[in-house]
């Protein structure tokens, strides 16, 4: 099955604040957090759902593992990440 595109416009909406989606992006893969205790008001620590989280991952004191417990839902549309 091939993933949905989502523009970074279209991301930015499912922030846990506009709608009930709470979407991350990291390396142009949208993942729904919405099931985190720790996204659920659309934050997690000073990062905001909606948005692409990739260059903020490496002050992250975990790895990129940590998108494993998500769902992907889609992708990035023209995103640098998946054209390589």
């Amino acid at each position: 099955m091939q993933l949905p595109e989502y523009t970074l416009q279209q991301l930015a909406l499912r922030n846990g604040q506009d709608r009930d989606e709470v979407w991350v992006a990291y390396k142009g893969v949208i993942y729904d957090v919405r099931k985190s205790r720790l996204w659920r008001s659309g934050n997690h620590y000073e990062h905001w759902a909606g948005q692409d989280l990739t260059e903020e991952l490496k002050d992250a004191p975990h790895t990129a593992y940590v998108f494993d417990k998500f769902e992907a839902i889609g992708l990035v549309k023209n995103s640098v990440y998946l054209s390589k």
